[in-house]
């Protein structure tokens, strides 16, 4: 299979969806001549013309506002939030009502909305262009939210949020556009949401995360392993819902969780894994559920030695796995 980057298989999955259904348009800032910021729509606009690519002021608001009564008709709209630290206009409209829309007309309105946001650190962007926003929405009923981490999971579950006829967020680590590389189909394939995916077996420690975290923690497993100790890792690729079924098999082989996130660790997506695996698996557990988070500031630093100390890497992840295996 041809080897592409996570922007690639972005781009792909949304001119596929837009060739095969003409509903759906994509719109957002400087999504249209430029191309996009990261070029996720890159020759969009001379493919698909101005009525299925429209750039729209620096307005979130309006942009999900717009998409959400167009899905509401029939349309299947792409907005794009062009940085996730920008994300906090929508709120209203994504939370408080295209959340709500299915539950509150008893099932007879549907919003196929997709809301897709580059997010995350590690790419030297100070406190406005480094933000991870999964945290706050994760627990909204209503909403899905998606973080895959490789290019076949980017392609595959974008397609399936496409497809959707619920609303989804969907969340792509900006440090994995051009330097996460993977083997994507060139046909059509979707990946379920919902489903995690077991990317490394073991049978010592199970290990849990998404995003950019996954990469790091694929080779800390690695490192480990040379120690004896065999380390699953589980990449759970939506965060909501939680594929609780496949949590719960990995820790009653392995009876030891490590949850990985760089989102900050209090209220964050790694405290929901930790009280499922407690409430129904607490009997199979050898030691305690740890988590491995960002810190709880405001913000990611700009100062590279801050932004260090804030991120996570592969060494952070290598010593949390063998602390919890030596329990």
């Amino acid at each position: 299979m041809p080897v592409k980057t996570v922007i690639e298989a972005v781009r792909e999955a949304m001119r596929e969806e837009m060739r095969r259904d003409d509903r759906v348009f994509l719109m957002g800032e400087d999504v249209g001549q430029r191309g996009g910021v990261f070029l996720a729509s890159q020759g969009f606009i001379e493919e698909f013309g101005e009525e299925r690519v429209l750039d729209t002021p620096l307005a979130e608001a309006a942009i999900v506002g717009v998409a959400a009564g167009a899905a509401m008709v029939g349309m299947r709209p792409i907005a794009e939030i062009q940085f996730t630290d920008f994300i906090w206009p929508i709120v209203n409209q994504l939370v408080g009502e295209v959340a709500r829309a299915r539950y509150g007309s008893n099932g007879a309105l549907s919003v196929p909305l997709v809301v897709r946001s580059p997010y995350g650190g590690g790419v030297h962007g100070g406190l406005y262009h480094s933000q991870s926003c999964e945290g706050f929405f994760y627990h909204t009923p209503g909403l899905q939210v998606v973080c895959p981490a490789t290019p076949y999971d980017a392609k595959g579950l974008l397609k399936s949020a496409i497809r959707n006829d619920n609303p989804v967020l969907f969340l792509e680590h900006k440090r994995t556009y051009r330097h996460v590389k993977g083997e994507v189909p060139d046909g059509d394939y979707t990946v379920p949401i919902g489903k995690a995916d077991v990317k490394r077996a073991g049978t010592r420690l199970s290990l849990f995360t998404y995003g950019l975290m996954l990469h790091y923690a694929l080779e800390a497993a690695a490192e480990v392993a040379a120690d004896g100790i065999d380390t699953e890792v589980v990449d759970l690729r939506t965060v909501r819902p939680l594929d609780s079924e496949t949590i719960l098999a990995s820790v009653r082989k392995t009876s030891r969780a490590l949850i990985v996130h760089e989102d900050n660790l209090t209220g964050g997506v790694g405290a929901e894994v930790a009280a499922i695996i407690s409430e129904h698996a607490f009997d199979a557990l050898d030691a305690p559920v740890t988590r491995l988070c960002g810190p709880d500031v405001p913000a990611m630093p700009f100062a590279p030695n801050l932004e260090a100390m804030f991120m996570l890497n592969k060494d952070k992840i290598a010593a949390a796995i063998r602390k919890l295996a030596a329990y």
